[in-house]
């Protein structure tokens, strides 16, 4: 695969529109490590595979798993995530999928439960954030591999 070009390049002002959404959801206090897994799980649905690259290595840099990165695809059959996390992948599938019949009312009481309304909205505001980057990799073919973490090997998990 060969990318189309750098939208980045192209589009500087709306890039930087991105990376000030981005930059609010890296600082909105949730876990980065939870974050990690949205946006895998989001990227995993989208087929973004620039993406995916990104964020498991950013994952693994914070700690994550292999065990837990290999089973995400289908985090619902396996006890190794917290309801915490299982919350917040189901509000993930949810809001990326809203063709599928817009967000239930029993995936939001669950999320609710284990989320504030302000981490229920930052939460939200990250799954946005991450469907726009899968979207814009995807268009214009961002070729994975190449991506370093940018977080330190040695920086303990969140």
């Amino acid at each position: 695969m060969q990318a189309r070009f750098n939208a980045y390049q192209a589009a500087p002002q709306g890039y930087q529109a991105m990376l000030g959404l981005q930059s609010y959801v890296d600082s909105c206090g949730l876990d980065h490590s939870l974050l990690e897994l949205v946006k895998t799980r989001a990227s995993q649905m989208n087929g973004c595979a620039y993406c995916i690259d990104m964020h498991t290595k950013d994952a693994r840099a914070l700690g994550e798993s292999e065990h837990r990165l290999y089973l995400l695809n289908a985090w619902r059959e396996c006890p190794d995530y917290t309801e915490r996390e299982r919350a917040a992948l189901e509000w993930t599938e949810a809001v990326t999928n809203l063709a599928d019949g817009h967000v239930p009312d029993d995936v939001y009481e669950r999320v609710k439960q284990q989320f504030s309304q302000e981490e229920i909205v930052n939460l939200t505001l990250a799954i946005i954030a991450i469907n726009g980057w899968n979207r814009l990799s995807i268009a214009f073919r961002a070729v994975p591999g190449s991506y370093q973490s940018k977080y330190d090997q040695s920086q303990a998990r969140a």
